[in-house]
């Protein structure tokens, strides 16, 4: 794993994505930009440039703080609290099809 300019990469597990969608939003009848994905618990929560930004709340409420792209083709992954993005050698991608 290469090491990434954050210090909660302690906290990835291990996950199976929870929906092949926003959870939030498909419970809530709404829409969603981008999917990103909870590397601790495996929720699945919309982008910042979606209307709820359910990923970020997740990530505020829960403590959770690093998700991983769940776009096809995209394998990035962001910390909330250091505000970083990095790329983990060697991790799964997960990106819903």
């Amino acid at each position: 794993m290469t090491m990434p300019a954050c210090i909660h990469v302690n906290q990835v597990r291990e996950v199976t994505p929870a929906a092949d969608g926003c959870q939030d939003c498909l419970a809530a009848g709404s829409s969603w930009v981008h999917l990103r994905l909870c590397m601790t618990c495996g929720h699945v929560g919309c982008c910042d440039s979606s209307p709820n930004r359910h990923a970020r709340l997740h990530s505020h409420a829960i403590g959770h703080p690093i998700v991983q792209s769940f776009e096809p083709g995209e394998d990035w992954w962001w910390c909330f609290v250091d505000e970083v993005a990095f790329e983990v050698s060697g991790a799964p991608s997960y990106a819903h099809r």
